[in-house]
């Protein structure tokens, strides 16, 4: 900061000018007030190193708009006494404002409270490129990086203790990402929250947002603020988790996997039941023994549709990011189900086919110079649960893994 406190007075009216700035009581001897007109105002500002500006009204939109331009080079006190103006001019970003009637000793408080500001700007900003400078804050949004995320919210949650809130995970819709823009998504997010809620940046084409003491019906109501913001071209997706006694990792966990229920749904959002889930478990030994292939069957697609499409899928969505240069497909219809990634080492299928019995076959087949060994897995339609498959789906992707880079 300047050894100075230059204070810059704006205002039409040269008289006013001159009265005010002979109240104004310095806080030291090298501090100045210069007076100026709007014509030369932001000039003035700009070309001085200006630690306040007191803005004189001189009617409502030639204020408001001033206001737009010298907010980004210091704090702005606004002197009016028409309430409209001064409710507008704050949208715009005053930093305070004072009836230009008021006592002398008013202002100079507000001048007072607007340099501390000042140098509380400063020392955020010093520290903001640091920040940056180790990746742990974007440059162009302000939020966290995801490099941070883990460390900030743990950090959030442990130094207010928090004990109730929401943790929501927000990305473009599949039909939407091409219309992704970081900037218009961070934007929406910066007018949708308040200023003690947490924003970082999530795997891929994500955000995180933790809203402390909030609960669904609040986190809901951000979800839809952030929508209106967008057009009905650009559609987004939230998963929303509760953060009473949960670390990141668990409040990630539970996020993402209804932000990919949400992905699979027409909902926009999807409430987090991870403790409530039912388990998959569906069919008993008494079943099996009675040699009903009818009920097999209807066992089988009540397993397709509840746990190998999404399982599938998530997985897909999972993946995708994580292994490069690589494609990856996945099908899945009554007869069988294929998850598929290539690339141009390596080509790997696991297939899941229902032979019509108590078991389904799942074939691990991989193509490739260096190829683990191909193997098959006869489950029982009992072990065709959400955890068990996506154990055989983690593995078989880290077996391509190991041959896919050359």
């Amino acid at each position: 900061m300047s050894k100075e406190n230059i204070i810059v007075l704006i205002s039409a009216n040269e008289d006013f000018s001159a009265k005010l700035a002979e109240k104004i009581i310095l806080l030291r001897k090298t501090d100045k007030v210069i007076t100026c007109g709007f014509a030369n105002g932001l000039k003035t500002v700009m070309e001085n190193e200006t630690s306040v500006v007191i803005l004189h009204e001189d009617g409502h939109d030639k204020t408001v708009s001033m206001v737009s331009e010298l907010k980004n080079y210091a704090p702005v006190i606004l002197l009016s006494n028409d309430d409209n103006t001064i409710l507008d001019a704050y949208d715009k970003g005053i930093t305070d404002f004072c009836r230009a009637d008021a006592k002398d000793f008013e202002l100079v408080i507000r001048i007072v409270n607007c340099l501390k500001t000042a140098v509380d700007k400063f020392a955020i900003k010093r520290v903001n490129k640091i920040l940056v400078q180790n990746q742990i804050m974007d440059k162009d949004t302000g939020f966290y990086t995801y490099k941070a995320a883990e460390t900030v919210i743990n950090n959030e949650v442990l130094l207010r203790d928090l004990q109730s809130g929401t943790f929501i995970a927000v990305a473009p819709a599949e039909n939407a990402k091409s219309f992704f823009s970081t900037d218009r998504i961070a934007k929406a997010i910066k007018q949708s929250v308040r200023f003690d809620d947490i924003v970082t940046f999530g795997k891929g084409a994500k955000f995180y947002i933790l809203l402390p003491y909030t609960n669904i019906d609040g986190a809901i109501a951000v979800i839809e603020k952030l929508k209106s913001a967008f057009n009905e071209k650009f559609e987004i997706k939230a998963g929303i988790s509760e953060i009473s006694g949960k670390d990141f990792l668990q409040m990630e966990k539970e996020a993402l996997k209804a932000l990919l229920d949400a992905m699979y749904s027409e909902n926009s959002y999807v409430i987090s039941q991870y403790e409530n889930e039912v388990s998959d478990d569906w069919l008993d030994e008494e079943v099996v023994k009675s040699k009903n292939y009818k009920l097999f069957r209807q066992i089988y697609n009540k397993k397709l549709e509840k746990v190998i499409i999404p399982v599938f899928y998530r997985a897909q969505m999972a993946y995708e990011e994580k292994i490069p240069d690589s494609t990856i497909f996945q099908f899945a219809d009554g007869e069988q189900c294929i998850f598929h990634i290539k690339n141009k080492y390596q080509d790997s299928k696991l297939k899941i086919v229902y032979p019509g019995f108590a078991k389904v076959s799942v074939y691990i087949i991989h193509q490739g110079l260096d190829s683990p060994e191909n193997r098959d897995i006869a489950l029982p339609l009992s072990k065709i649960t959400t955890k068990e498959l996506t154990k055989i789906i983690d593995e078989f992707v880290a077996e391509f893994k190991t041959t896919a880079v050359k």
